[in-house]
């Protein structure tokens, strides 16, 4: 058995007084289609959310290949607490002393019609502080130190789960309501997915650097690249907002493939989909899991469902009622009455 890419692990969602989802777990395993299924308002999307980093678990742990998905502490992390608080220290000195300052550096170095006496300006600036006294030059220097740093750590600290964060770990996803950019082209939108590899930076960019038009002619290779694979590269060059919608269910998850995932969560990719189209979706996600993606699916279309997951997992009010594969799923009573109540089941 392959090991776990995903591990939902006691997930707990709440909003106020609403439990979303209430302690859900489960794993899959690499290589697999893992279906999340339940009644509209089970809470599958909510659950989405948090492995996304949309929102925040009130409890519970997601963890990718064994381990929770959050940015990383590394020297750049200190430097930049390090930095605010030097900055805040800084600023706070000079503004407790705004007018000594004003006084010593600007008005007793001003002659109205000479130029202005830089060097003997900033020159000032240290005595000035030193005559303001120790105690109002190091107490505000410590003070904004432990705010300015403080500050930056608890920015650091809300960042740290966040999609952004999430996408780079190698974690993509559509969404329930397709959201794509209707303005630029089926191959931009494709682009728009590549953005959190890409290597090159604004001054790359600005500069128009050998290393941006490489990268560049890469990319649009590999959007191409993605667009053949799910059918689109003929519509290259189209408006996104002018494709029919199963070609723009089609176009958004190019797009998320585009990101270089290891799993592939799809909200509910059949919806508004006619039965030929569904046909070639179910192809679609045969054919993404064969280049070794794990795919993670919300869907209400049982075809799709039982035929192309290896295993169910089933949300009703939240909870988890049923886990296993499409047979065990299909025959087990705790679903069939979530789906058709007890009435029918009688």
């Amino acid at each position: 058995m392959s090991a776990p890419i995903l591990e939902v692990d006691r997930v707990t969602m709440r909003f106020g007084g609403l439990v979303a989802n209430e302690d859900v777990s489960f794993r899959v395993n690499a290589g697999q289609v893992y279906a999340v299924i339940g009644p509209n308002g089970a809470g599958k999307t909510t659950l989405f959310n948090a492995i996304t980093g949309v929102y925040q678990p009130s409890t519970g742990e997601v963890r990718l290949e064994g381990s929770v998905v959050r940015k990383p502490l590394a020297v750049r992390l200190l430097l930049r607490v390090a930095g605010s608080a030097i900055m805040v220290a800084v600023g706070s000195v000079l503004a407790l002393n705004a007018v000594a300052l004003w006084k010593a550096v600007v008005v007793a170095n001003y002659v109205y019609g000479e130029p202005f006496l830089w060097g003997t300006a900033l020159a000032c600036v240290a005595p000035t502080l030193r005559e303001a006294g120790a105690g109002w030059t190091w107490l505000p220097a410590l003070i904004g130190a432990v705010i300015g740093g403080g500050a930056a750590y608890t920015l650091w600290l809300r960042t740290r789960r966040t999609p952004d964060v999430i996408a780079r770990a190698g974690i993509a996803r559509t969404f329930q309501n397709i959201r794509l950019f209707g303005e630029l082209s089926v191959r931009e939108n494709v682009l728009v997915g590549m953005h959190g590899r890409l290597a090159s930076n604004y001054l790359t960019d600005l500069l128009r650097l050998p290393r941006f038009r490489r990268e560049k002619a890469q990319s649009e290779a590999r959007a191409m690249e993605w667009l053949r694979f799910v059918g689109l590269d003929a519509r290259a060059f189209d408006a996104a907002r002018n494709l029919p919608y199963g070609l723009q269910r089609r176009l958004e998850i190019a797009r998320a493939l585009a990101s270089g995932p290891r799993l592939l969560l799809l909200d509910e990719p059949a919806a508004g989909m006619n039965p030929t189209e569904i046909v070639a979706l179910m192809d679609l996600i045969r054919r993404i899991r064969e280049t070794g993606v794990t795919v993670l699916l919300i869907e209400h279309h049982m075809r799709v469902v039982m035929g192309v997951s290896d295993r169910i997992c089933v949300l009703n009010f939240g909870k988890r009622i049923a886990e296993g594969t499409p047979d065990q799923i299909r025959n087990d009573p705790a679903c069939i009455e979530a789906y058709l109540g007890k009435e029918e089941l009688g």
